[in-house]
């Protein structure tokens, strides 16, 4: 049995990699550049750019399953590519964005759901995985205070549900290797619904200071974001923050129910990662 693991660079692809390797399953390490993968002795790695189809025939030779990430550009060749090559199942990154009213029109959930809709209409079954908001996402704050020293924020009370990337590579991992688990569509969230302020109340409990936060108004943090975030893309998460405002995620125990174990928590994620919160200048003291 082969697994290819499409992304292997990102943080859920590589950990998904290790576990597999780990587990003892065949797996394929594949990337765009997969030159710069940093894999277990004994894992291949080759390349596969999902918006190359001339890639994809030895990316997925004697694949059985695939770990694919959602780019919708080159799908259909890619799945064509894949039932050509025998491939039995595919396991969808996806997002529960695409759960939401109006997704189809979402420029943050479309790619997803095109990406979905194409795998349900194929011949090769499909399992799709939901994660909501990555822990990671809060990354975007630690250059934010390396470089101004402060996190700006327009919706401090609005709610997400963050999720710790191993806990989405393990129930990939369970997916993968567990056939009872095929065909299904799994919602995975974190423990919590955390406003962003709470969620910046644990990064300062992680690093052992009050990290400073401006309330800005929306205008102002599109500016700010205007040479890293296209309009269409900043409109969209101004949207969505504000109609969460107040309001606390849905959280679901699909984590729990494939990998056996509760989620990890926020908070878990912050203390593992408070060394890229902390600045020269900081306090090292409450």
């Amino acid at each position: 049995m082969t697994i290819l693991v499409t992304g292997s660079r990102g943080k859920v692809g590589s950990t998904l990699v290790r576990l597999l390797h780990e587990r003892g399953a065949g797996v394929r390490a594949a990337s765009a550049r997969p030159e710069e993968l940093d894999l277990p002795a004994g894992v291949a790695a080759v390349r596969c750019d999902l918006h190359d189809p001339a890639t994809f025939p030895a990316a997925l030779a004697s694949a059985d399953s695939v770990f694919l990430y959602a780019e919708p550009t080159r799908i259909s060749a890619f799945i064509e590519a894949a039932a050509s090559a025998g491939v039995q199942h595919i396991v969808l990154l996806s997002s529960s964005s695409v759960l939401d009213p109006g997704a189809a029109d979402s420029p943050i959930a479309a790619s997803h759901l095109a990406v979905e809709k194409a795998l349900a209409a194929a011949s090769v079954e499909s399992t799709v995985l939901r994660p909501g908001a990555f822990a990671a996402n809060a990354l975007q704050w630690s250059w934010a205070l390396k470089s101004t020293g402060a996190i700006d924020l327009t919706h401090p009370g609005s709610y997400t549900d963050p999720i710790h990337e191993q806990d989405i590579a393990e129930a990939a991992l369970a997916v993968l290797t567990e056939p009872g688990l095929r065909g299904a569509s799994y919602h995975l969230t974190g423990p919590q619904s955390l406003t962003f302020s709470g969620q910046i109340a644990a990064l300062s409990s992680a690093i052992g200071h009050t990290i400073p936060v401006n309330h800005v108004s929306p205008e102002t943090w599109k500016k700010a974001m205007g040479d890293y975030l296209p309009d269409v893309f900043a409109d969209a998460l101004l949207s969505l923050w504000a109609a969460n405002e107040g309001i606390p995620t849905s959280i679901t125990r699909d984590v729990e129910k494939l990998t056996g174990h509760p989620a990890r928590t926020f908070a878990t994620w912050a203390a593992e990662n408070a060394d890229r919160f902390r600045t020269p200048q900081a306090p090292t003291h409450a």
